[in-house]
């Protein structure tokens, strides 16, 4: 059964989500500093582990006891005619995904994590060209050579592999919506290009975007 997203649902959506915020313990000290920012890293991966397991890192301008998006409400029609097989705009200030079906019957709110930083974010038009559960996860040549120890692949559905359990390719080559199962990540800057969500979320967001789902990230 489909759900017509109302003002009202929304609004229990985010509340929820203010009421589930994850506050960071008192006392946590740095593991190191992101070689992109600067900024102290807290946690962090085993060696030749992803980089995207284990650390995460704290926005000095948001607010530091809590990793929630600050949503923005944004339309499809801001940046589309119309909606073709649907639409996702990633905000990449307000730490959001936002989606709609093609037949404009759903409309939701996601928060997710973002690139580090600038250099890593890929703005502009996409869309959706692949889908896949447990995708296996693939270091790039830029983070094998920070890193040479990473393995060459780690497997989807792997406790090393950094993807989650379902992962939208978009069609800029090594982009993705995906899961993650880090959840400090979320609402951070955390993320080496891609956008990741709960894991619940994603597996929303992937049983209901098609391939052809049209994708701005801004």
């Amino acid at each position: 059964m489909v759900l017509k997203d109302t003002g009202s649902d929304r609004r229990r959506f985010l509340g929820g989500l203010l009421a589930t915020a994850t506050v960071l313990p008192g006392g946590v000290l740095a593991q190191g500093f992101d070689p992109y920012t600067g900024q102290p890293l807290y946690g962090g991966p085993p060696t030749g582990g992803a980089p995207d397991l284990g650390a995460y890192q704290i926005d000095p301008t948001a607010d530091t006891a809590r990793n929630q998006s600050s949503f923005r409400a944004r339309h499809w029609s801001e940046f589309y005619p119309s909606l073709g097989k649907g639409v996702i705009l990633a905000d990449v200030t307000s730490r959001a995904v936002h989606y709609w079906s093609g037949d404009g019957s759903i409309s939701l709110v996601f928060p997710c994590s973002i690139p580090v930083t600038e250099d890593l974010t890929r703005r502009g038009e996409t869309e959706i060209v692949r889908k896949a559960k447990n995708p296996p996860w693939t270091p790039t040549p830029s983070m094998r050579e920070k890193d040479p120890d990473l393995p060459q692949r780690v497997e989807g559905g792997s406790p090393d592999n950094p993807l989650g359990p379902y992962g939208l390719y978009l069609s800029w080559p090594a982009y993705l919506i995906h899961g993650t199962h880090d959840t400090r990540k979320i609402g951070r800057k955390s993320s080496n290009g891609c956008y990741g969500l709960y894991n619940e979320h994603i597996t929303r967001l992937y049983e209901m975007a098609e391939i052809g789902t049209q994708v701005t990230v801004f």
